[in-house]
């Protein structure tokens, strides 16, 4: 058994560890907040953004397609994998590296790949590779719209030069505190959903609808990487402050533990004292 002296500089260190991580629980849950409502807010307007072009270009003839729905044969791959900057939040970022390296290994096993990194976690995973285009950490710094928008354009850009022929997201859908979800969804090229024959599509476009779905498309694939990063910053916190509420459960047992474990030590040593001092006495009696 450890002495007395060992297992108070335990229960010290522990104690400090379980402070630590109970603060960072109070912090990351009052940042959850505020990320959760700015996804909840958000999710209705980009989902029926997104809706509305999808049905929009299912109507839209070949020929008048637009250049962000190019469909070519898929030869270069590009992986947008959105970790978060810091550790400490569970499997939140080896969930997403796990992902993303299954996709580079299983369905992209015959294209070439590169990744753009979103999160120095993602960042410091695929570094190695040298196939990190981009790394898009300091986003977070101000996770605003139009810093993501200048994001979303590059990968216009380099979709619309023939950089890449298909560029997947791969990020952590926030369900609730406890549970994120791993998702992976095609950027470009944009996949037009089919259209419905029950529905009346019988619309007068001012201007024509070959030019809205031009406006819209460009808008929509913004708000969409947007979200998923809102997501995944929303779920960084949700998975951070779990995790951080099951270490301090852990460092309380812990430490109970130890105090049982010093407490018991402590007796035994007192026991000993005096049975010690009573076979003395009882020697110096005979």
């Amino acid at each position: 058994m450890a002495n007395l002296k060992e297992i108070r500089n335990r229960i010290s260190s522990v104690s400090s560890t379980m402070q630590i991580t109970s603060a960072m629980k109070m912090v990351s849950a009052a940042k959850l907040k505020k990320a959760q409502d700015a996804i909840t807010a958000m999710r209705p307007y980009a989902d029926k953004l997104t809706e509305l072009l999808q049905s929009l270009s299912a109507t839209l003839d070949a020929d008048s397609g637009s250049k962000f729905a190019d469909q070519r044969e898929v030869k270069k791959v590009l992986l947008v994998a959105i970790t978060s900057n810091r550790g400490l939040a569970g499997a939140f970022n080896s969930n997403i590296i796990k992902e993303v390296t299954k996709l580079t290994s299983e369905k992209y096993a015959n294209q070439e790949v590169s990744y753009l990194a979103i999160g120095k976690k993602a960042n410091d995973a695929f570094k190695k590779s040298n196939k990190v285009i981009s790394n898009n950490s300091d986003v977070y710094d101000d996770l605003t719209f139009d810093n993501v928008a200048e994001i979303a354009e590059m990968l216009m850009e380099k979709f619309v030069d023939g950089e890449f022929d298909k560029i997947e997201v791969v990020y952590n859908k926030f369900k609730n505190a406890a549970t994120q979800i791993v998702m992976t969804e095609q950027f470009l090229p944009i996949v037009p959903i089919e259209s419905d024959s029950n529905v009346n599509l019988d619309y007068i476009f001012e201007p024509s609808k070959a030019e809205i779905v031009e406006q819209l498309i460009p808008k929509s694939l913004k708000t969409q990487l947007y979200k998923s990063i809102r997501d995944s910053f929303a779920s960084e916190h949700g998975a951070r402050m779990t995790a951080m509420h099951k270490a301090t459960d852990n460092a309380t047992e812990l430490r109970d533990q130890l105090k049982l474990t010093y407490n018991k030590a402590r007796q035994a040593a007192i026991t000993n004292e005096i049975l010690e001092i009573v076979g003395g006495a009882e020697a110096l009696n005979n």
